[in-house]
């Protein structure tokens, strides 16, 4: 393997298969609220922003079970346990009462051994950030932040609501307690360069990241986009399966070793998207980028490596 798994990075915290079990609990975000705005991202088409879905710990347990048993297939004959992922949303925007209380439910569930926090980088209040704290001393939690670009000038274009600044910060503050960060971001966002694409990988490195997830831009009906892609296509550079593979392994020779890669390209149900429409599933992308960094007889961090060898010296 020419890149460094997210399995490399589980086994750093467990002995046994992993498997995250994802989890909807109504998370609403500042973008669509009111209190930053009510149009929300404009990629986003908010199919999964439903609040009040799940406000009791009885309700959380019968989503993790319900997945527990949609896994069982893929996870027969393994000793495994359970990440309870709080995907939808931003989770820790939510009331910390009422969230602590569904956290402390999902743990309570037999073979959960942690939970991943799904959440945005100006959403970590110093009370969520003392609770994470203590949460992270009695069990294992990671925190997956929602940066998606590291232009300002594109995090404003498509309504974010923060800036990179507010990334770098959030993830120094779960640092210093020792909490570990996965970063989202989003190739292909209008205005983003190849170069700014490409330095999404300097900043994880400089920032420490354990693990990064990416997602290639797909417009979503029902969303914002979808409108502008409507009425004006040609402000939209949307990727061809090839050229997407061809910038994934450039990014991946910038970005350190030491930073695994959870996801490299999203994959919406076929009804909710309109563009770009590949016809391929997720391994299928993920095993012609082997092949691309076999062709080029490279791997994850090898341009790093040279360039941080020549400011050594």
């Amino acid at each position: 393997m020419r890149y460094t798994p997210y399995s490399s990075f589980l086994k750093k915290y467990f002995d046994v298969k992993v498997q995250k079990l994802p989890l909807d609990v109504g998370a609403t975000c500042p973008v669509r609220d009111g209190r930053l705005s009510r149009r929300g991202c404009s990629f986003c088409n908010a199919v999964s922003f439903s609040p009040n879905v799940c406000l009791h710990g009885k309700e959380v347990k019968e989503q993790l079970l319900r997945n527990i048993r949609f896994f069982e297939r893929k996870t027969s004959g393994h000793e495994v346990c359970y990440l309870a992922y709080f995907q939808s949303g931003t989770n820790t925007y939510a009331p910390l009462p009422t969230m602590a209380s569904l956290i402390e439910a999902a743990l309570m569930v037999d073979g959960v051994k942690g939970v991943v926090l799904a959440t945005r980088p100006d959403c970590l209040s110093e009370e969520w950030l003392a609770y994470l704290q203590l949460l992270a001393d009695k069990t294992f939690v990671m925190i997956e932040l929602g940066v998606e670009s590291v232009s300002n000038e594109v995090l404003d274009r498509v309504g974010r609501g923060h800036h990179v600044e507010d990334s770098e910060r959030a993830i120094s503050l779960l640092h210093e307690r020792n909490i570990p960060v996965c970063l989202h971001f989003i190739l292909g966002l209008p205005g983003d360069s190849r170069e700014s694409m490409l330095s999404q990988a300097d900043f994880a490195n400089r920032n420490h990241a354990e693990v990064i997830k990416l997602h290639q831009l797909q417009i979503l009906r029902g969303s914002i986009m979808a409108e502008e892609y409507k009425h004006f296509p040609q402000k939209f550079h949307l990727f061809g399966m090839e050229e997407y593979v061809s910038l994934l392994a450039d990014y991946l020779e910038r970005l350190g070793p030491s930073t695994a890669v959870e996801r490299f390209v999203s994959q919406s149900p076929a009804g909710q998207l309109i563009a770009p429409r590949w016809g391929v599933k997720n391994d299928q992308v993920t095993l012609a980028l082997q092949k691309e960094l076999e062709k080029r007889n490279s791997i994850q961090g090898s341009f790093h490596a040279s360039m941080s060898s020549k400011i050594s010296h």
